[in-house]
């Protein structure tokens, strides 16, 4: 998210670290969800101390150390957002963020080979801070309100992914082995659908329904469709022949009663999350201005107030926002080539944001 708000917006620069010797002090972590490699150079790009420390709380008090042992107040690392970044801006470090592509590049300086290593990469995030102090920017926390509905937003956006994967899954065994089931109803895993599978889980128990038996398991389960008893039973009746006895048919009606029950959990876990994504919405304070957008409704205003964040500093224009969600073209000009093409290297969760609201 940072690399994209570097363009079209100012960027906070912040003041180098001292130590307490005088000595101009620069640090960078290369972080990991097993170890973090630490370094720290002085302001003539020696390393004056190297540390690998596990993920741990006493490792991460022993970077704190490290980090004050030196004077170092700014630290440089390859993404912002994470246990690392959250405990050093909790322990009062500013953090600059240098993307991984941009580490890669920055390689270069020292050697030809491009060999990745966390304790040069670190070394490497250092440097740079050394170097080009004023061209990176300074993460902008947002409250734990917003990072709270975010985290709840992108928890339901992974649901419905693993929903439509069951669902795929349930398709597939229903085209092989039951495909009258298959456009019985407006979708697969709505309640009525979910409901006549695990009654009729098989082409055999479903050859039992007639039209006035199909009626009343309608209205025993509150069918409120178009389609009448007699249609439905026909769709039934025309279907291509799948398995309705024998060893594949038995182990069908297992798989598919396992689907219909996981699809039933999923739906019901999402609506669950939309409910507490709705409370934490109106509960925001930023809430009322995304609500007001139009045609928002509350999963969008939710979604969009989640990944636009609620600093203000972050985008202090319309520009900014526009590079940082990727919807801004990229430029690049050589001599008499001018090539306007799609921006890809963006936050891909605020674009999707913006992209299904518009």
């Amino acid at each position: 998210m940072i690399r994209g708000l570097t363009e079209g917006a100012p960027e906070m620069k912040a003041t180098p670290s001292t130590s307490t010797s005088g000595t101009i002090c620069h640090a960078g972590i290369d972080w990991s969800w097993q170890h973090h490699a630490l370094c720290i150079v002085d302001d003539d790009g020696q390393r004056i101390e190297e540390a690998t420390l596990p993920h741990t709380r006493p490792g991460l008090a022993r970077v704190t150390t490290l980090l004050r042992r030196h004077g170092v107040d700014r630290v440089g690392i390859e993404r912002g957002d994470g246990p690392v970044v959250e405990h050093l801006i909790r322990d009062g470090f500013e953090v600059v963020v240098i993307s991984a592509r941009q580490v890669k590049s920055l390689r270069a300086r020292y050697g030809s080979a491009g060999n990745k290593d966390d304790r040069f990469d670190a070394f490497v995030l250092a440097d740079a801070l050394r170097t080009d102090a004023g061209r990176w920017a300074v993460v902008q926390p947002d409250s734990d309100e917003t990072i709270a509905l975010r985290m709840l937003v992108r928890a339901r956006h992974d649901l419905i992914g693993h929903r439509v994967a069951v669902h795929n899954q349930l398709l597939a065994v229903l085209q092989h082995n039951f495909p009258g089931a298959i456009g019985l109803f407006s979708q697969l895993d709505i309640a009525i659908s979910l409901a006549f599978l695990r009654r009729f889980p098989t082409e055999a128990k479903a050859a039992w329904l007639s039209e006035l038996r199909m009626a009343h398991w309608l209205k025993a389960n509150h069918y409120c469709g178009r389609h009448t008893p007699a249609r439905l039973v026909a769709h039934l009746q025309d279907a291509a022949t799948g398995r309705a006895a024998g060893p594949a048919a038995e182990a069908s009606e297992l798989i598919v009663l396992t689907l219909v029950d996981l699809l039933a959990t999923l739906r019901a876990q999402q609506s669950d999350l939309e409910t507490r994504m709705k409370e934490a919405l109106l509960a925001h304070p930023d809430g009322p201005i995304f609500t007001s957008l139009p045609r928002a409704g509350v999963i969008r205003a939710a979604t969009l107030l989640a990944e636009v964040g609620d600093c203000r500093a972050r985008f202090p224009d319309p520009a900014a926002l526009a590079a940082a969600a990727g919807v801004a073209p990229s430029t690049r000009q050589s001599g008499k080539h001018l090539n306007v093409a799609y921006r890809r290297g963006c936050n891909k969760n605020l674009r999707a944001a913006l992209v299904d609201w518009a």
